[in-house]
């Protein structure tokens, strides 16, 4: 493998490696060019990865001489003051005093002894694995440890020390000044971080072996990370300062992969994950009033099966060559029957009933499967019409004949009907108020506004069609929201003052309004930038300040070894940015619709759409497929088990894993991000044909996984309207697949075209109203104060009262008022006749 040697420091170097492919994605195509498709890929879709390989991803493996090193520190201060006791032989009240010293030790104003006191306490949380003996001791011993440090009040005191390392001025001036940063430029920031880090992750996951105090801990810890107790804002605010500090280049030695991981563990803490967002959406239809759910849409993704690619081009091509040959095979057969016999007949060697066969098999099967019955049934209809006496000169004429192929079944036994659809059916108000608009302008002539109960003069398959979709009728939170917020703005005194609740999602917003738009956008290049489809440049963001040495490597093994860091580091970047957006969309969406439009119009006025579909432009069964981990080199088991040699080949050969758990986690996440800023926006949906995704999507669904197919399909379907025909007719097995997969709108013709919403005048007014209604929302709600208040103040009307109203004049009024009234009433002339006329 040819790697070139890096014999200084050189960020520029680095970035090729890991955008070039030498070290990474060279080996990822070989292996992916070899097979056309992935097998059946075994993943379930969650929050996370397992707690070992969240707590493996926040370290890169240059880190790995820190071990070592926060174990050093941590025994020879312990040392000094427990001379014969191992940390797990101490009491808890022995334990307690320890962190108590280290407490205090952590606030002298020496650096290097604070940096080795937070050494000592990282060890500690990384669960004392000198006197552990396996992985499971040490993350036992981890999780009792998180939890002391907190009870003692570690957190608070590294927030401290954190906010006084985001301040330090010299420290990013001399890293702006620095040609090439590294490891050694943010080694305070990445303890502190990886201490924060490990007590958020581990006090994130619920055992039922926790004792009652512990379960008391992590409700505390949350609400003390969810509310504003940090200088009036949430924790999380924090580190988005951190991120949009680092992409303005102020900062550029923060350790953008800790703050990223902490940052979108500390809003899945507070917020929740998939499960309290399902129970929380449970629980707001049932008080506004609406009905349940039809079903958990994650239950239902994780029952459903992979479906099987649509062929490539190059197989399409092999395909019609083996069909040109199995029919030039046939014709020559034929001839030599027609030609060669005495008793051959000019006939028709098919049935005449052939195609009303073929219009009663299963519409469902594969294509391919389709395509071999044909055949086998046009040669079975062949021998059947050939005479006796045919069939006896065939025998002469061919040594060994084909075997006579069974006889055609009837077409009832033959039907298999399709399994029950996954998806229970939708129906919108508007499509119910849409679809008798134009049924009563066609029978009636005339309609009747938003009236969807009288039926009057409408025929009876009508009654029977608006039955139907009564019954599928889904009423969605965000509907009820819009229609509150339009009342809201409508009856400002009648409706009262919102009573706004304080959810962990309400406060996070209110925090990021002001900032949100410098939050997304610096989310985005930091996407951008570790995407494995951009060029490295040397104007881009140097998103590798937390995995370059201070020495360059100078061996191929080196090389390779820092190759595959460059390309992990990487990934895990996408694997975080991906999971918070789609976090932030969703709670954001249950908490308040324009809340999810706001920050979507954020996303999509910083390119987000291109952005996505830029990166899977790519060989997506390569990236899921990626080996870009060292198994041995991975946290914990680097620091219980003895270090095997590391040889070239086996850094090569990667995991033993047929697919990469964050890689497809990412691809799935920005699939549904994707999703959600396109959903129902007719002009977004115009960029994804503008921006030709069509193709990229269709690539992706080469990945046999079911959860991924289904966002792929989804995207497809929405804008299977905009191709064209001659895009639906070449795609058909597509098409069956997003029947089989999405869910159905009855009222839906999204495979014909004829949808009257898809009008290319309306999508610049689509998006202006949208924005009008969100600013509005947002003066109404946050922006209003003293000044709202004063708006909505009563008017008093009585004249008695008004007139009686005892005035403050001042003290030359009596003076100015003969002069005002010559000048204002008795010097203007009165024009009785306008008055008259405006009356």
């Amino acid at each position: 493998m040819e790697v070139p040697a890096l014999n200084h420091m050189n960020t520029n170097n680095i970035k090729k490696i890991g955008a070039n492919g030498k070290d990474g994605f060279k080996n990822q195509r070989k292996d992916s060019e070899g097979s056309m498709e992935l097998p059946n890929l075994e993943f379930e879709y969650g929050d996370t990865d397992s707690t070992t390989a969240e707590l493996s991803e926040l370290y890169s493996y240059t880190e790995e001489p820190e071990f070592n090193l926060n174990r050093e520190c941590f025994e020879e201060d312990f040392r000094r003051h427990v001379k014969k006791q191992r940390w797990a032989e101490l009491t808890e009240a022995g334990q307690k005093s320890h962190v108590m010293r280290l407490l205090n030790a952590l606030e002298v104003t020496d650096r290097q002894k604070r940096l080795t006191v937070a050494r000592a306490i990282l060890y500690l949380a990384q669960g004392v694995f000198g006197d552990c003996s396996c992985e499971e001791e040490v993350m036992r011993w981890s999780r009792s440890n998180v939890f002391l440090l907190y009870e003692m009040g570690i957190f608070t005191a590294l927030l401290e020390l954190l906010a006084m390392e985001i301040e330090n001025s010299q420290a990013c001036s001399s890293a702006v000044r620095k040609p090439a940063i590294s490891l050694a430029d943010s080694t305070e920031l990445r303890v502190l971080l990886s201490i924060m880090y490990l007590m958020v992750e581990v006090m994130r996951q619920e055992d039922e072996e926790d004792r009652p105090e512990w379960k008391t801990a992590r409700q505390a810890f949350k609400t003390e990370l969810g509310f504003p107790v940090y200088n009036g804002e949430p924790f999380a605010l924090l580190l988005f300062g951190m991120v949009t500090k680092f992409c303005s280049m102020n900062a550029p030695h923060f350790p953008m992969k800790k703050v990223l991981l902490l940052l979108w563990k500390t809003i899945l803490l507070t917020v929740g994950g998939l499960e309290e967002l399902q129970e929380r959406k449970v629980c707001v239809r049932e008080r506004a009033g609406l009905p349940p759910l039809p079903e958990d849409p994650l239950q239902v993704v994780r029952l459903m099966r992979a479906a099987s690619p649509p062929p490539s081009a190059m197989e399409l091509i092999e395909q019609t060559q083996q069909k040109r040959g199995r029919r030039s095979r046939r014709s020559a057969y034929v001839d030599s029957l027609e030609g060669d016999s005495p008793f051959a007949k000019k006939q028709p060697l098919l049935k005449q009933d052939s195609l009303d066969t073929y219009n009663e098999r299963d519409p469902f099967k594969s294509e391919e499967v389709r395509e071999d019955e044909e055949e086998e049934e046009a040669d079975a209809a062949m021998e059947h019409d050939v005479d006796p006496l045919e069939r006896d000169v065939i025998r002469d004429v061919i040594i060994q004949p084909p075997p006579m192929p069974p006889l055609l079944r009837p077409p009832s036994d033959r039907l298999s009907f399709p399994r029950g659809l996954p998806w229970a059916p939708k129906v919108r108000e508007k499509d119910i108020e849409h679809f008798l608009e134009m049924s009563r302008n066609k029978f009636i002539g005339f309609t009747l506004g938003g009236d969807t109960e009288t039926l009057v003069g409408l025929p009876r398959p009508i009654h029977e069609s608006v039955k139907t979709l009564k019954q599928h009728k889904y009423v969605s939170m965000a509907e009820v929201q819009i229609k509150r917020e339009e009342e809201l703005q409508q009856c400002p005194m009648t409706m009262g003052e919102e009573e706004v609740e304080e959810t962990p999602a309400e406060i996070l917003y209110q925090g990021m309004l002001p900032n949100l738009s410098q939050y997304v956008i610096a989310l985005l290049k930091l996407l951008l930038a570790a995407a494995p489809t951009s060029k490295a440049k040397t104007d881009s963001i140097n998103i590798l300040a937390d995995v370059l040495p201070e020495e360059m490597p100078v061996t191929v093994l080196q090389s390779m070894r820092l190759g595959i860091d460059v390309n992990r580091h990487k990934e895990i970047i996408v694997k975080a940015i991906s999971a918070l957006l789609l976090l932030l969309l969703k709670h954001f969406k249950l908490n308040h619709i324009y809340q999810f439009e706001y920050i979507c119009q954020h996303l999509v006025f910083a390119n987000c759409i291109p952005l996505i579909l830029k990166f899977f432009n790519q060989n997506i069964m390569s990236y899921i497929s990626a080996k870009n981990s060292i198994c041995v080199l991975d946290f914990p088991h680097c620091v219980v088990h003895d270090m095997p040699e590391l040889t070239a080949e086996s850094l090569e050969a990667g995991d033993s894993g047929e697919f990469c758990w964050r890689n497809l986690f990412s691809c799935i996440n920005l699939l549904r991000v994707l999703n959600k800023l396109t959903k129902w926006k007719h002009s977004r949906t115009m960029m994804l044909v503008v921006f030709k995704s069509a193709p990229i999507l269709k690539r992706a669904l080469k990945v046999k996984q079911a959860m991924m197919q289904l966002y792929v399909l989804k995207l497809l379907k929405m804008q299977t309207k905009y191709l064209g025909r001659q895009w639906r007719k070449s795609n058909m097995k597509t098409m069956s697949a997003i029947y089989q997969k999405v869910r159905h709108r009855l009222n839906d013709d999204w495979a014909y075209g004829n949808d009257m919403d898809a009008r290319p005048w309306d999508f610049q007014a689509e998006e202006c109203a949208l924005r009008e209604s969100m600013e509005r929302f947002h003066s109404r709600r946050y922006e209003g104060g003293e000044r709202r208040a004063g708006e909505l103040a009563a008017v008093d009307n009585c004249l008695s009262s008004v007139l009686g109203r005892r005035v403050e004049l001042p003290h030359d009024f009596p003076r100015s008022y003969p002069l005002w009234l010559e000048r204002e009433v008795f010097a203007q002339p009165i024009q009785w006749e306008g008055l008259l006329q405006a009356l």
